[in-house]
């Protein structure tokens, strides 16, 4: 088999034919300016390309399942192991995924409450051992079943649903109701069973309006709806969902996140009366481990929880050697990932944290402490930044990883911009000169030490030793006090307006919080705006471009229907 991976023609977006060859079971840096080709080379040729061959394995009625590869737009690639591409997108599952169960980590941590916890007698008798499920609030048997796990009771109320009284039905008093066909059909089915919608809501007499918003009734009417005289006047029998059943009925049923977040804007929300909040049931919260009931275990900081279980075996003297032998082979594997997890800057997260509320950087570097224990050999990595979001400390930690999958007996190929990660590696890729058409061409692939002696950006700034210190900063055009506490920010601090201020520290340290969080509102309140630019994809859905995202196709639009032959 070949030691090199040869890449012959490809020309995916504005790579410009290039043929190119990268050693395997290397550490492979891809460097250039934004948008000179990168990731295109990287992603979608390399990985494209390997994803097009799987795909090809896999039978017809199953490769409909997967989503589809790009066209790697290549002639050929010799020499290509299978890749598993670690992207920086915030593609993190369901509305309940966690750090915990993106990580995997939630899994062993519960087979431990499963096997190694400490039962009271009364549950040991009741129940003898409980399923790791039941350790989960994701699960049918785990759940609270009053808050179905989530820790929060959902209660629309008439105010909930009918946030100003004074507009009549005609008029969109029931603001919970949905859009389109479905709305126009529940104002119709009252009609047609004489309700008044002409009336402001406040005037209608309780009995009627408690009967809109709760009743269970599910009448079956006839309707003749009103129509517009170019619309179909079509009668049909139409069936009655009162206001709250008909939002409780999609909030089960959807699989829709912004729906979801549509439906519960109509709701009163409080803490569950049953589990507290704990989202777990009675007997699950019974079972202790190194003294922490599960979901306190999974509310401690990744640092914390992996101090707390190097701590030595839980077991007793006593206890059977199968308990003592499944402690031992969990934390094997718990342990590496958390420590993974904590040097590569994660130490702040909880188990808990929801996967929705990590940027892209935490996401990718959990993916790859998550890949500790995959097992897998002979594969390509092909990483987009690892270092983004981590402070110079913490990037020893990203190249030490690294070197873990490459003893394992892997490949890894890395986009990078840090400086410090290239000159760290045994080949470079260098694509460029320019981004967009003035880019696309490899200016360089060899060993590190030759590409700094190169003329081209990624040479001139690998050269450099270190970065020119502004002099004098610009004086402030005014100042805001900032003051605050929050999460982890204790500050007491002033803001110079008008100037450029950098706000630093480990990952964790508050930065975010302070900037994206505590900020906005302070200058708000001194009457000032302020501007959030994040990480957040731009698309909004899979037909979203540039231009539609900046609004400039609907000028587009607007000129070419402006014209005679429009």
């Amino acid at each position: 088999m070949s030691d090199l991976i040869s890449v012959h023609d490809a020309h995916l977006r504005n790579l410009r034919h290039v043929d190119v060859e990268l050693p395997r079971n290397a550490l492979v840096a891809v460097t250039g300016v934004s948008g000179s080709g990168k990731s295109s080379l990287a992603f979608g040729t390399i990985h494209g390309e390997a994803q097009r061959r799987y795909l090809e394995s896999v039978a017809p009625f199953a490769r409909r399942l997967i989503a589809g590869a790009v066209d790697p737009k290549v002639a050929r690639i010799e020499g290509l192991p299978p890749t598993v591409a670690l992207e920086q997108n915030r593609a993190g599952g369901g509305a309940r995924s966690t750090v915990g169960t993106f990580s995997t980590v939630s899994n062993s941590v519960r087979l431990l409450y499963s096997r190694c916890g400490y039962y009271p007698a009364e549950l040991r008798d009741r129940v003898g051992r409980l399923d790791s499920d039941h350790f989960s609030p994701n699960t049918a048997a785990g759940m609270c079943p009053t808050c179905q796990g989530t820790g929060t009771v959902h209660a629309p109320t008439e105010q909930s649903m009918v946030p100003d009284p004074s507009l009549s039905i005609d008029e969109g008093a029931i603001a919970a109701w949905p859009g389109a066909w479905l709305g126009k059909n529940f104002h119709d089915i009252l009609v047609t069973l004489g309700y008044r919608t002409d009336l402001p809501w406040h005037e209608l007499p309780q009995t009627e309006r408690d009967w809109i918003l709760f009743t269970d009734d599910k009448p079956v009417v006839t309707v003749h709806p009103v129509r517009g005289a170019d619309q179909i006047q079509r009668t049909y029998d139409g069936t009655w969902r009162s206001v709250s059943v008909y939002l409780r009925e999609t909030l089960a049923a959807t699989g829709s996140e912004s729906t979801r977040r549509r439906v519960l804007s109509f709701m009163d929300h409080a803490v569950c009366p049953d589990c507290g909040g704990r989202r777990l049931t009675p007997d699950a919260l019974q079972v202790t481990y190194r003294g922490y009931p599960v979901d306190e275990l999974n509310a401690l900081s990744l640092e914390t929880l992996r101090e707390l279980l190097e701590q030595g075996s839980d077991t007793t003297e006593d206890a059977a050697d199968a308990a003592a032998e499944a402690e031992r082979l969990l934390l094997d594997q718990v342990l590496p990932t958390l420590t993974a997890a904590v040097d590569l800057g994660l130490g702040h997260l909880s188990l808990d944290r929801p996967a929705t509320t990590l940027s892209a950087g935490e996401m990718q570097r959990l993916r790859l402490a998550s890949q500790l224990h995959s097992g897998l050999f002979g594969v390509v990595y092909v990483l987009d930044e690892p270092s983004a979001g981590l402070h110079p400390t913490e990037r020893t930690a990203v190249r030490e990883l690294m070197d873990r999958f490459l003893d394992a007996g892997n490949s890894v190929i890395l986009v990078e911009h840090d400086m410090a990660l290239v000159a760290d590696a045994d080949h470079v890729i260098d694509v460029g000169p320019g981004a967009g058409e003035l880019g696309g061409e490899v200016l360089w692939s060899g060993p590190v030490a030759g590409l700094a002696a190169q003329d081209t950006p990624t040479g001139r700034a690998l050269a450099a030793s270190f970065p020119t210190l502004k002099g004098a900063p610009r004086p402030a055009t005014d100042s805001v006090p900032v003051r605050a506490t929050a999460r982890t920010l204790d500050v007491d601090a002033t803001l110079g307006l008008g100037q450029f201020t950098a706000v630093t520290g480990i990952s964790g340290s508050g930065k975010s919080t302070l900037v994206s969080q505590v900020l906005p509102g302070i200058l708000e309140d001194t009457g000032l705006r302020a501007l959030l630019i994040t990480q957040q994809p731009i698309g909004r859905t899979p037909r979203s471009t540039l231009a539609t995202y900046t609004g400039l196709f609907d000028r587009v639009r607007k000129l070419f229907a402006d014209t005679d032959e429009a």
